[in-house]
């Protein structure tokens, strides 16, 4: 079983499928989010039989309930499924990160995460592929860095959070080809954009302390490409999902400002920011400076639909506006 830091690329299925184990079903917690429903959308599309984990009565004979209370989730409910994919947890997005939201943002990962993995790790041999979330802040702010998936773990909070959550995700066990989903920052209007929208729609955007540092970033359609390609090709262990090309802050910044017909020309100073949200949220979202590279996906053969920032930002605004 890969640790975090390893890599390794599974064998083939051998049933040809490209779909694992079992009959193909997958199951799927956190199913309501930006990135839950896209995937649960896709997969659903394609003839994928979906059964999603729901925190209130189930409306359907796909949905079972779950954290409700302290009862541990029956493996029954992922026996014969192929994959398991857990996307859930507070929303990191949300401010002010005050102790008890902090404390929150780990218990929500750590209940939900080991939940799963207990309840895959109780199916043996028979268990099936889970897919954990996990976040490209795994890393940490590492300025002039290139950071892969054999890269160490940072320092600060948010790479505490997410070396955490993934030790819950490996409790897995052996049997289970587990794959820790490092995830950038989504570029899509309900995603990293929507709090850089409201403030660039009034006039307001600009550099982020430099603004020359590097952020990760991924385009919500390639955000689930990745994970179903990972879950099709047996990819094991931490990947990142991130996109192909290095952007800055300001890239990102920039580019949404143009795509708005809007002014890019007020800096927010860290000393501000870190003065408003608090330094583990300003330092660990805004300011860090990490240049994730998807190394695991480029050496497995996946190719990117949205190649530069510019054109993930250019999408996720035409999205917003067809759906105005």
């Amino acid at each position: 079983m890969p640790k975090a830091g390893e890599h390794r690329a599974a064998p083939a299925p051998q049933n040809g499928s490209g779909r694992g184990r079992g009959s193909g079903r997958v199951v799927v917690a956190g199913a309501s989010g930006l990135i839950g429903t896209a995937l649960v959308e896709s997969l659903r599309a394609d003839g994928v039989e979906v059964h999603t984990l729901v925190r209130r009565p189930p409306a359907a004979p796909d949905e079972h309930e779950w954290l409700l209370d302290d009862t541990p989730l029956d493996p029954a409910v992922l026996d014969g499924a192929a994959a398991v994919v857990s996307l859930g947890g507070a929303n990191i997005g949300r401010i002010p990160w005050t102790p008890a939201y902090k404390r929150e943002l780990l218990a929500s990962r750590m209940r939900g995460t080991g939940t799963i993995a207990r309840a895959v790790r109780a199916l043996g041999a028979d268990a099936p592929a889970l897919l954990s979330a996990s976040a490209a802040g795994y890393y940490g702010s590492r300025p002039g860095e290139v950071l892969d998936e054999a890269s160490t773990r940072g320092r600060g909070f948010m790479s505490d959070l997410v070396a955490h959550w993934e030790a819950a995700a490996l409790g897995a066990g052996e049997h289970a080809r587990t794959v820790l989903l490092r995830t950038a920052p989504v570029v899509h209007a309900k995603g990293v954009l929507a709090p850089m929208i409201r403030l660039t729609m009034l006039g307001a955007g600009g550099p982020l302390g430099r603004g020359t540092q590097a952020w990760p970033w991924i385009s919500l359609d390639d955000e689930v490409r990745a994970i179903r390609f990972a879950l099709d090709h047996e990819l094991a262990g931490p990947i990142n999902l991130t996109g192909p090309t290095r952007a800055t802050a300001n890239d990102l910044g920039f580019a949404l400002a143009v795509g708005l017909n809007r002014p890019f020309l007020l800096r927010a100073p860290a000393f501000a920011l870190r003065a408003a949200l608090g330094r583990d949220l300003a330092d660990g979202l805004l300011l860090a400076d990490a240049h994730v590279v998807p190394e695991a996906l480029h050496a497995a053969g996946f190719t990117f639909t949205h190649h530069r920032v510019e054109a993930a930002v250019a999408a996720a605004i035409d999205a917003m506006r067809a759906r105005a």
